[in-house]
């Protein structure tokens, strides 16, 4: 794991096409700007782990529920 410290405005490179800028900070907080092509996900982690959480979930439940599930909302 790479620490950096940064400041507001300042930012950093990942390879050549992803950037990371510190927008404004609070005493708890930061807000970060991200420039990455569209096609690589950014997501927050509480959401990449939401996701997961869900297809785990899925993978539980008999195909023939999901199947019906999926007809009733069409």
């Amino acid at each position: 794991m790479l620490i950096l410290q940064r400041k507001k405005g300042e930012a950093l490179s990942i390879n050549d096409n992803i950037t990371l800028t510190v927008m404004d900070t609070g005493t708890d907080w930061v807000k970060l700007a991200i420039d990455a092509p569209k096609e690589i996900p950014v997501l927050r982690t509480e959401l990449k782990e939401a996701v997961v959480e869900n297809q785990r979930a899925a993978e539980t439940v008999p195909k023939e529920i999901l199947e019906e599930m999926l007809k009733q909302n069409k």
